[in-house]
């Protein structure tokens, strides 16, 4: 009897080792980190519309002297058609938080159209003359522009808002100006003249990113150029409102 119990103890003991040996073990690897996206040094390509350009409201003289012009008046109607821009950005994105400080270089051509349609008319509100007077205004400017970037959640969409300040170099192509009844051209210059000042943005938009260095962007600036070396009585300030969109590639 003793040795049946003895048999069966050792063959259960046997039983349980092969089981054991024969078990997988299971190590707990952990999981990967999760892609950071827009991170680090950047460049960007970006052009779009310059939808409006504040050139004043219509304003409208009169002449009060004695004699034969006595009550004539001019109106004058400033042009602020659409216009292009297109440029590159050189940045640095700083952290990898959900609010990332960036500073950004943003160089563009920025061109539109200038001018003003003129109205003379009489005593009587009879139109003496008309006259359109356009020209194409070229610039560039030069930026640097500090943002805070916002990466929620997986970081693929990245809004951001900012601001900058530099300076513009601007040079007019010269000046057509048409009669609008008889469709002639008085006179057209061949050239025009150029100015250099300061300039200041507000910017705001939002980035999509496809992989963790490549994205395409929308934007929007408010833009104004400032006329610090021209000593009037009238605010010489153009405020202009842009609208693009553009492609961003970390390094």
């Amino acid at each position: 009897m003793k040795k049946l119990l003895l048999s069966t103890v050792a063959l259960t003991g046997l039983l349980a080792a092969s089981l054991q040996a024969g078990q997988e073990v299971y190590k707990q690897v952990a999981p990967p980190p999760p892609e950071l996206y827009g991170l680090g040094f950047y460049g960007a390509i970006d052009m779009g519309a310059n939808v409006f350009q504040n050139r004043g409201d219509t304003r409208t003289f009169t002449d009060n002297t004695v004699g034969p012009d006595f009550g004539d008046t001019l109106t004058v109607d400033p042009k602020n058609d659409v216009g292009f821009f297109g440029g590159l950005k050189l940045g640095y994105v700083f952290g990898t938080g959900v609010v990332r400080p960036t500073v950004e270089g943003d160089f563009f051509y920025n061109g539109f159209r200038g001018g003003a349609n003129f109205t003379l008319r009489d005593s009587f509100g009879d139109v003496l003359a008309q006259r359109n007077v356009t020209t194409w205004i070229n610039t560039g400017a030069f930026m640097g522009n500090f943002i805070l970037r916002f990466a929620p959640g997986n970081q693929r969409f990245q809004p951001y808002v900012g601001a900058g300040v530099g300076v513009y170099y601007a040079e007019s192509a010269g000046t057509e100006v048409v009669d609008p009844v008889t469709g002639r051209v008085p006179f057209n210059t061949g050239g025009g003249q150029s100015h250099a000042d300061l300039a200041w943005q507000i910017i705001a938009g939002s980035d999509y990113y496809w992989t963790p260095k490549f994205s395409t962007f929308i934007e929007y600036k408010f833009l104004n150029y400032t006329s610090t070396q021209i000593n009037t009585n009238e605010n010489r300030n153009l405020g202009q409102q842009l609208l693009g969109a553009g492609v961003r590639l970390h390094f």
